[in-house]
């Protein structure tokens, strides 16, 4: 039922798209016919706005993989340089939600460490929504900051990095097995708010797996049950996402491409000072407005990456992805 609702709002978009553009085309030659200048500018606009639909509609009839529509898990790491790059995290944990509220997608707060002085030491989170892992799995890498430091009484001039990791929500039909002897399952107290029985039980829990030293927690709910079922979704999800890299990276052996996006290798950087710069290293993207990409204004750099990935080459620009 899912993969059929999936198909019929992708026709019924292509159908609405056709409808609209049929109806512009009209508008033009009737206001051609009547020399009405600002009829044309008008229906011109329209087809601008049309063509921007038809690209993005285009990306997502790419989004063909077996998980790119499902949910998705997002975690975000703060990398070496203390609160400067705690900070930094949690600059970019906000960065993601606001782009999944723009987008219409729910977001869940699994787990956060948070930084000693400000910000976060790592977080994970939830991201409910149409083609959620799909979008989202472009932003995984690292990402550097470059800016005057808040909380340097010199303001000198500070770089942070801090990693994003993206792996889908497994569903049913995708099975995945991981026998018991392989994994290690601690509890502990939960930290941060949460009122007095998560901070005074050991309801969070952090299971291990022992082959790959893959780790997951949650402290989210009362119930260290609950807990240890979501850390459990997600272990499948991240072991599942590493078959899917592995496919990946033998897809881009074979076409000659080849992608780093560990540490040390970041994607984007973000550029506060000394002049305003937002500038994606795998596609050339760039934005000067950072304010805006850090307020969730993401989808040129997501639609260029995905064209990238999938075809070899960069996207067409988006004016109007919404």
């Amino acid at each position: 039922m899912r993969e059929r609702q999936r198909l019929d709002e992708a026709i019924a978009g292509v159908k609405a798209l056709e409808g609209e553009l049929d109806d512009a085309v009209g508008l033009v030659e009737l206001a051609e016919a009547e020399s009405d200048a600002d009829m044309v500018a008008d229906a011109e606009k329209s087809i601008a706005v049309l063509h921007a639909r038809a690209e993005k509609l285009r990306l997502e009839s790419m989004l063909s993989g077996e998980a790119d529509g499902n949910d998705t898990y997002l975690e975000v790491h703060a990398g070496a340089g203390g609160t400067e790059s705690q900070d930094w995290a949690e600059m970019l944990m906000r960065m993601y939600t606001r782009w999944a509220e723009r987008h219409g997608c729910k977001v869940e707060y699994l787990e956060e460490s948070e930084g000693e002085g400000a910000g976060i030491k790592s977080a994970t989170v939830l991201v409910k929504g149409h083609n959620a892992y799909g979008w989202l799995k472009t932003e995984a890498g690292v990402h550097r900051l470059v800016r005057i430091s808040p909380f340097d009484a010199n303001a000198r001039r500070h770089t942070s990095f801090s990693s994003v990791t993206v792996y889908p929500v497994v569903d049913e039909n995708i099975e995945i097995d991981i026998p018991e002897k392989d994994v290690r399952i601690d509890t502990y107290r939960a930290s941060g708010a949460g009122g007095q029985h998560v901070n005074k039980t050991e309801s969070a829990v952090r299971i291990t797996h022992l082959p790959t030293g893959i780790a997951v927690q949650c402290q989210t709910e009362k119930s260290q049950h609950q807990n240890r079922a979501i850390c459990w979704d997600m272990l499948r999800s991240r072991l599942y996402e590493i078959e899917l890299e592995k496919k990946e990276a033998e897809h881009a052996a074979h076409i000659g491409e080849k992608s780093d996006i560990g540490w040390g290798h970041q994607i984007r950087s973000y550029v506060l000072q000394p002049y305003q710069l937002v500038k994606d290293l795998r596609t050339g993207v760039e934005s000067r407005t950072p304010s805006d990409v850090l307020d969730g204004d993401l989808d040129p750099f997501m639609a260029a990456a995905l064209a990238q990935a999938i075809g070899g080459k960069p996207a067409e620009k988006i004016e109007d992805i919404d």
